[in-house]
């Protein structure tokens, strides 16, 4: 059987599962999440959310280091079911795999376009999206990797200057009448607890990128040594940018205005008066 060459570092699967993470997930997840937890009326909750997701992912992230580690090929949780469970168990992961990663390709591709795209061309730009990066991955995973280190340093300067700018523009504004109404109708406990389940799994969509990283084995050297230590790395990188963008969601709309806004991100920063000079 044919075998892939094994071309890619520990930072280049590390910037992989970067560019896997850092995407759609910053720009498009925290205002479902913070609509979530609402009726706790206090941004701790969504931070709460998010770090049961950061706990989730990394019991998940390092279970899948491990089995990486184990089974260095290329396929993923196909792999790992296959020869810890059976045939049958792993086609049905293999399968559950990609049915998830292509809903996660329209989810990621759709949020570029609702950033990106001019009113009504949403879908086809979005498209357009899918189709440019098809073409760079079946050029091989080497040019997959560079296309990936400019994406994440593109997206983190993008990242820097928002939470500057935001940061710069000072606190929310008063809330409006939404958070005026959850301040005055307290909420129960279990009412506050599940929602901040249901943001933790909301804002674990945002994590799920790692997992890009466990199909590359037998694409990066040592895989037993590179994989376990990108799919940590990543995933750290990831929850500290995250908790950076959420802090100063929070800081620049509140908890309401968050859960308001379509594009939050783009929100904050046209909440600075002179941001747009």
């Amino acid at each position: 059987m044919t075998e892939l060459a094994r071309r890619l570092t520990t930072t280049d699967a590390v910037v992989i599962g970067l560019s896997s993470m850092i995407g759609a997930g910053v720009f498009a997840a925290f205002s479902p999440a913070a609509a979530a937890v609402l009726p706790a009326g206090t941004g701790a909750a969504l931070l709460l959310a998010l770090a049961v997701a950061a706990v989730v992912a990394y019991g998940n992230a390092t279970s899948s280091a491990q089995l990486a580690a184990q089974y260095p090929a290329s396929g993923g949780t196909y792999v790992y079911g296959r020869e810890r469970l059976g045939p049958w168990w792993g086609f049905l992961a293999g399968w559950g795999f990609v049915i998830g990663k292509t809903a996660s390709c329209a989810a990621m591709a759709l949020t570029f376009a609702a950033y990106a795209a001019p009113p009504g061309w949403e879908r086809p730009v979005a498209a357009l999206a899918v189709v440019a990066l098809a073409a760079v991955s079946y050029r091989g995973v080497t040019r997959t990797a560079r296309l990936a280190r400019w994406i994440v340093v593109v997206v983190l300067l993008s990242l820097a200057v928002t939470v500057a700018v935001a940061l710069a523009g000072g606190p929310a504004d008063a809330p409006g009448p939404t958070a005026t109404l959850v301040a005055t109708v307290p909420a129960s406990t279990g009412t506050v607890l599940y929602g901040v389940l249901q943001a933790a799994g909301l804002l674990f969509f945002a994590f799920a990128g790692y997992a890009r990283v466990a199909t590359l084995g037998e694409e990066v050297r040592d895989p037993a040594r590179t994989i376990p230590r990108a799919i940590v790395g990543a995933l750290g990188g990831a929850v500290v940018v995250y908790a950076t963008v959420a802090v100063t969601l929070l800081a620049a709309l509140g908890l309401a205005g968050t859960a308001a806004a379509p594009a939050p991100l783009a929100a904050a920063v046209d909440g600075v008066p002179w941001a747009g000079v």
